[in-house]
């Protein structure tokens, strides 16, 4: 299980672990039931230059359809096939097998993203 208050979190709901230069993200489960049954994830393409707030995807659920925002600048590296394969894991797993994207980011790329404590205020949950 991975532990959540190692994780920086977004207002716009998603999570990110780092690991040295490269980034992990993913869309916290609070995101996660306020969608619904998630049926479909797109990802971006490896290789990709994102900038903090840029769309990097979306997430459809049968309820609506939601857009992900970069919480970080870099270049994808890693996207998670197997969530694009089984979108359902985003509710079961959305802070371990559902993660996103991995991404190369430099020096400095999680200021100003909230701790767990920061994340919680904001959303109640």
């Amino acid at each position: 299980m991975t532990d959540l208050t190692t994780l920086k979190y977004s207002e716009e709901h998603e999570w990110v672990a780092q690991q040295g230069s490269v980034v992990t993200i993913g869309i916290t489960d609070f995101a996660a039931d306020a969608l619904g049954d998630i049926v479909f994830v797109e990802l971006p393409e490896v290789g990709t230059e994102l900038s903090r707030g840029d769309v990097f995807g979306e997430a459809e659920s049968t309820k609506s359809v939601s857009e992900l925002y970069a919480p970080v600048t870099g270049k994808v590296v890693e996207i998670n096939d197997a969530v694009v394969d089984d979108p359902a894991l985003v509710n079961s797993s959305p802070f371990e097998d559902a993660w996103l994207i991995k991404v190369e980011v430099a020096d400095g790329a999680l200021d100003g993203l909230l701790d767990r404590d920061g994340y919680v205020a904001i959303t109640g949950a």
